[in-house]
């Protein structure tokens, strides 16, 4: 299992990833971006469904560890190690 943080932009116009960014501790973290609003948990569904697609596993193996009403989540993805997210993300445009 691999834990990953990522910075989610509800109402973004796009389902995107739009790249790595630092916190404020210096700690890489995910930026994305989702069409859906974030009532109802849809925005944090829309992010689930996007990170699956991006790294092309089942919608089953991505869940939000922490943060599910934060702007910053941490996520875990099973079936992939850190260097395998990493490399999946990294080639995504």
């Amino acid at each position: 299992m691999t834990r990953l943080a990522v910075r989610l932009t509800p109402k973004g116009g796009a389902d995107r990833i739009d790249g790595w960014d630092v916190d404020a501790q210096g700690r890489p973290l995910l930026k994305a971006r989702v069409r859906a609003a974030p009532a109802d948990g849809k925005a944090n569904a829309a992010l689930v469904d996007l990170i699956a697609r991006v790294l092309g596993v089942p919608r089953s193996d991505v869940t939000i560890a922490r943060g599910a009403a934060a702007r910053v989540k941490a996520l875990e993805i099973e079936g992939l190690s850190e260097a395998d997210v990493r490399a999946r993300l990294d080639l995504h445009p």
